[in-house]
């Protein structure tokens, strides 16, 4: 397994993520959103697996205005509005090769082991 986890350190479920799979003595990449985010070809290897951007939009995300303008764009405008903007991204976004979560999600993960 190739595992990224995509998340922030004050993020709570990033940390329980890194934890999920600590505790599994599964390895992992860390990638810090603040400081490096998903490369165009993650973002829409991502996007491709999770199957819709509604479902990598966090609608409780701090930036409420810059959402619902990702939010209700045109179709063809939301995936690169998102992108430019990771911070409406729901964290943590782990990767395992073509395969891909959103939030904390362990029922997933036990399937890649």
């Amino acid at each position: 397994m190739n595992i990224q986890i995509f998340g922030t350190k004050k993020s709570a479920d990033t940390r329980k993520t890194e934890r999920w799979f600590k505790e599994r003595g599964i390895r992992f990449q860390s990638v810090d959103m603040r400081e490096k985010g998903l490369s165009r070809g993650e973002f829409d290897a991502v996007l491709k697996s999770v199957g819709s951007l509604d479902a990598l939009l966090d609608e409780n995300c701090r930036d409420r205005e810059l959402y619902a303008l990702v939010k209700f764009l045109g179709e063809r405008d939301r995936a690169d509005k998102a992108f430019e903007n990771q911070e409406v991204l729901r964290l943590p976004v782990v990767r395992n090769g073509k395969q891909a979560t959103v939030g904390y999600a362990p029922e997933v993960w036990k399937t890649w082991e």
